[in-house]
Order: structure tokens, then sequence, then C-alpha cells
């Protein structure tokens, strides 16, 4: 009996060590832009631009604008993807078409949660958007964290494209 109760208590444990708040979205805006953080603002999504999402996303689009913070080349987007059931915050630091830093904010699933590890996370830095709308570099994944590893491939693609978007309103025509 009581080894039953050590290895529920030890299972109990993981699932509750797996999900968590591992920053806030105002305390990752102060460390993106060194405590200087811009007013936020809004790329509302047109029906191309909602097609190239579901297209990443492989389902519907469940938003109408994406909400940012921009000072000169650096770009800051805080986005959601579900797991396998559960939405993960995602903060996502672009610099001149380039992702600077990706981090996992909020993990709420009971397995996966690996992903929030900066030994994986690193893996993002420095990889853009290719023409076909991939990452130019590979990811490796995590065993066990599958699901997880797409929903964080396909935000860092989705807050690429954005900041194209964005890019392209704001260039003259």
């Amino acid at each position: 009996m009581k080894i039953a109760s050590i290895i529920c208590l030890l299972i109990f444990n993981q699932t509750v060590l797996a999900s968590g708040v591992y920053q806030t979205p105002d305390a990752f805006l102060k460390e993106a832009f060194s405590n200087e953080v811009p007013a936020p603002k809004s790329i509302w999504l047109n029906k191309d631009t909602k097609l190239v999402l579901e297209h990443i996303l492989q389902h519907k689009v469940t938003f109408i604008r994406a909400r940012y913070w921009k000072q000169q080349n650096k770009s800051a987007w805080i986005l959601e993807e579900i797991g396998k059931e559960k939405p993960i915050t995602i903060g996502v630091v672009i610099n001149n078409n380039t992702i600077q830093q990706l981090k996992v904010l909020a993990f709420r699933e009971s397995r996966g949660w690996e992903v929030k590890h900066e030994f994986f996370t690193r893996q993002f830095n420095n990889l853009s958007l290719t023409d076909d709308l991939y990452l130019n570099g590979t990811v490796d994944g995590v065993s066990g964290a599958t699901l997880s590893v797409r929903a964080l491939k396909k935000i860092a693609r989705i807050a690429l494209y954005l900041q194209q978007e964005v890019n392209n309103e704001s260039t003259p025509k």
C-alpha cells in the first residue's frame, strides 16, 4: 500500500510540475526591451493572412488580430497554440526578421513540458522564414513532447510571418 501511495504521489508531482506560468508577459516584454517596453500595436488579419496562418497552423484561426510590441527593428509577439489539448503561451522576440529569442511563458499540459527549457528553445535563435514559410533551420524534437514541439515551431513561423506583414504594411507604396 505504501509503495502504491508513493508511486501515485510521484506521478501526481510530475503532472503538477509540468504545467505552470514560467514568466509573465509583462516580465517577458521588460526583458526583451531592457525595461523600455513600447506601446502595443495590433495587426488585423485579412482574408489572405488568415489563409496563410491556417496553412501554418493546420487548423482554423481563432483570432482576428495579433498584438505585438515594436521598437526599431526589434519586435515581440506573445502568441498561443494548443499542444495536445491546452494552450501553450509563447513569447517570440524578432530582430531584423530573425528570431532572437523564443520562450515558453505558460504551459498547461501534463506532458511535453520539456520544451520550456533553454536547451530546447535556443534552437530557434537566429532562425528566419524561408520563401515557402518554413523555418530556415532544423529544430530537434524532444522524445515525448512531439505536439509541444510542433506548437512552438508553428508559433515561430507565425511570428516571423506576421513580422513580414507588419514590415509590408509600413513600407511606402
